[in-house]
């Protein structure tokens, strides 16, 4: 699920090559914030939270999980069952939940759901499958990309999980010198035609007639390829 209004952009870009959510964390050291258990990871990407039910959870916990995402960029909250109902209502105490702009991504019941899914739901397709199989930041190829994304496994592949999550203020810190020239003071190109998923209804279509849809569905935005968050002030590589 992708949400506006909180007043960052997302650092954290992800690659997904599974129908799955899931974040590896490395070992890690325990405290606690407020009612909340944090197990923050050796390396500078990542916490768990615990002690925490998202169905009833407080104000001040919901404040407290946004400082731990400002500060470590990802967060995950495991032992979580909530309804559809209970998951939109969690998303909305951090802001407004984001339709997104092709419909056979949907749930078919709550449109603020991005379904990524290889199962049937009711004995009908549901979603789209093997979404995001390249590292890319949510939403990007939007005039105004959004701040966060959240997201609920449900069902878990029986191999390897591989939803992975790169810190992209590390990448630009890390590049070496000509990679770095080659992208201060420059703009990325975003648009997402190419990555359009064909659909039942794109029967009979051309390709050329699809790549003008999708041109139309989200035109190519540019943004700097490096940005400052604007609440750590940390500045990040935002490029895919």
């Amino acid at each position: 699920m992708e949400i506006a209004d909180l007043p960052d952009k997302d650092n954290a870009m992800k690659h997904e090559t599974e129908d799955s959510a899931t974040a590896r964390l490395p070992a890690s050291l325990a405290s606690n914030v407020g009612a909340l258990k944090v197990v923050a990871p050796s390396r500078p990407l990542g916490a768990k939270i615990s002690n925490v039910d998202i169905r009833t959870i407080s104000d001040g916990d919901v404040e407290a999980i946004k400082r731990q995402l400002y500060e470590h960029k990802l967060v995950v909250i495991r032992d979580q069952s909530p309804s559809d109902e209970e998951y939109i209502a969690f998303a909305r105490r951090f802001g407004t939940p984001q339709i997104y702009l092709q419909p056979n991504y949907h749930h078919p019941e709550h449109k603020e759901i991005f379904v990524s899914s290889n199962e049937q739901y009711q004995g009908h397709k549901i979603g789209v499958r093997g979404t995001g199989r390249y590292w890319h930041t949510d939403y990007s190829f939007m005039p105004e990309p959004l701040p966060l994304t959240m997201l609920r496994a449900k069902t878990l592949p029986r191999g390897v999980r591989e939803t992975y999550y790169i810190d992209t203020t590390r990448v630009l810190e890390q590049l070496p010198d000509d990679l770095r020239a080659a992208v201060t003071d420059r703009f990325g190109i975003h648009e997402g035609k190419y990555r359009y998923k064909v659909q039942a209804s794109d029967i009979d279509a051309s390709l050329a007639e699809l790549l003008e849809m999708a041109i139309g569905l989200a035109p190519a935005v540019r943004h700097p390829c490096i940005i400052e968050h604007p609440v750590t002030r940390k500045r990040c590589l935002y490029v895919n």
